[in-house]
């Protein structure tokens, strides 16, 4: 007995759910990432390794991060 294939290539699929069409061009995806990319220019905290020797150490200053990048003092 040979094991079956999960899917049939060759099998018609009678319904598809919802409306969106795949773009054939990957410019509107290029698009999108560009201006993602963009609008990042400041991020929520430095880049890097962090070590801290509890959690209360990693949430507070977590907090600090958060505020300075919301003009919270």
């Amino acid at each position: 007995m040979q094991p079956r294939p999960v899917i049939n290539v060759e099998e018609f699929i009678g319904k598809t759910v919802g409306r969106r069409v795949p773009n054939d061009s990957g410019e509107a995806l290029e698009e999108a990432l560009k201006q993602e990319s963009s609008s990042q220019t400041r991020r929520i905290c430095p880049r890097g390794v962090y070590r801290f020797h509890s959690h209360e150490e990693a949430d507070a200053w977590m907090e600090r991060m958060l505020k300075r990048n919301k003009g919270g003092g």
